[in-house]
């Protein structure tokens, strides 16, 4: 423990720079409790933001203009410099970071090779790594530049299964940890969404070969081509959801301290959020 440990409740209530990580599965409502806070005295910093605009910049572009090439008008304008393509990724639209991700299987259906997608997946997270490191150089930028006192890390659904144990050290020496803990009801709430709308995921390598290799025998499949992308997804999520429980847990109880999604939910503005974050520090030292 670092962080928390090293300041109890009071001390982060009176602390003038407040900094938090919030940790969890996307849809948990990190991104929305990111907006309930005053954005005049927090800076937001989104992990997955930065990996979109600075580290896979370049690559999601590439990937861009490949699809447009196959459109013959669009490849001719493209050559002649009569037409540009850029990335429109914001905090609140990360579709073209997703899009490029991508997902398994059919590529009639959109699919991507598995040797493709096991690159992008570690480009993936090699960018994750970089940019949660970089959150020590944005709280000094975000006082300095902004005059912003407080600081928010908006740390991805995949923080969990980055294998580079210096990511969680960093975040826990500059900030206090939060867990957010999803309730039952919460839980079959995102895998119902999920199987609904199936998003590009991030694997840990370990966990996509086998369970890959166990959906193509379930489906009688010989190759990857033949998966159809959504049904991968919608099959593996829950499974994935489960595998990514305890490793938030560990992380919370190495790090960190934990609330749960009720607790959030009732959040209101930045009053309820500091005392939520302070509440849950005085129970992680009873």
């Amino acid at each position: 423990m670092t962080a928390v440990g090293a300041q109890g409740a009071k001390h982060f209530l009176d602390n003038p720079n407040k900094r938090v990580t919030l940790l969890g599965m996307s849809g948990v409502g990190k991104s929305t409790l990111a907006k309930r806070l005053p954005s005049d005295s927090w800076f937001h910093y989104s992990g997955d933001y930065r990996i979109g605009t600075h580290y896979l910049e370049e690559a999601i572009l590439d990937n861009i203009n490949a699809q447009c090439m196959e459109v013959p008008f669009v490849r001719e304008l493209l050559r002649t410099d009569s037409i540009y393509i850029r990335s429109n990724l914001t905090i609140d639209n990360l579709a073209p970071l997703s899009t490029y991700l991508g997902k398994l299987g059919d590529p009639t259906h959109g699919g991507l090779p598995l040797p493709e997608f096991r690159h992008r997946q570690a480009l993936h997270h090699d960018a994750e790594v970089k940019a949660l490191h970089d959150v020590p150089k944005f709280i000094e930028k975000a006082a300095r530049l902004y005059d912003l006192p407080h600081f928010l890390i908006d740390a991805g659904g995949s923080l969990c299964e980055l294998s580079d144990p210096s990511v969680m050290q960093c975040l826990a020496a500059h900030s206090v940890i939060l867990y957010i803990r999803t309730t039952e009801s919460d839980e079959n709430e995102l895998v119902k969404r999920a199987q609904l709308s199936p998003k590009p995921l991030y694997y840990r390598p370990d966990f996509l070969i086998s369970h890959l290799q166990t959906y193509m025998a379930d489906c009688n499949y010989q190759y990857v081509a033949e998966i159809h992308p959504d049904d991968f997804v919608r099959w593996v999520f829950p499974q994935l959801f489960a595998s990514r429980l305890p490793r938030y847990e560990q992380i919370a109880e190495e790090y960190g301290v934990s609330v749960t999604t009720t607790e959030l939910h009732g959040v209101r503005d930045e009053r309820d959020f500091v005392q939520l974050v302070a509440d849950a520090i005085d129970r992680r030292e009873c």
